[in-house]
């Protein structure tokens, strides 16, 4: 087991949560495409996973080597509910020294350069800490 951060026991891709993440995997939304199209293959430098999984909580995507974590915002994570959630879960993910970037599908769908710049800033960012 490697030794960085978030590498605790149960911590990184929990096998509870395989089936789901395999599912989500398979069932990506047009944004999560889209981004995925992006930075996949090392395109910004670094490797990212998609639906990688913390301990109990699945993100779209994952940096393992700046501990960065990517969500995709689409219309449930504005309502009462999802906004309590999702201030849980950001709660716990920072416990673990684990950065969290989050755009919304309309920032996704129509600026991909605006987004990309964005994160290409936040990875220098996060590199040179």
């Amino acid at each position: 087991m490697g030794s960085g951060v978030g590498s605790g026991v149960g911590l990184n891709n929990p096998k509870r949560t395989k089936p789901t993440r395999q599912k989500l995997r398979k069932n990506q939304t047009e944004p999560e495409k889209r981004f995925w199209s992006w930075v996949r293959a090392k395109q910004l430098g670094v490797k990212f996973r998609r639906q990688h999984g913390l301990g109990k909580y699945i993100v779209d995507f994952y940096c393992t080597e700046l501990s960065l974590v990517v969500e995709l915002d689409g219309d449930s994570h504005f309502t009462p509910e999802g906004i309590a959630h999702d201030a849980i879960r950001s709660k716990f993910i920072n416990s673990h020294n684990i950065k969290i970037i989050r755009f919304t599908n309309e920032q996704i769908m129509k600026g991909k350069e605006a987004v990309l710049v964005t994160l290409s800033k936040i990875i220098q960012n996060v590199e040179k800490n």
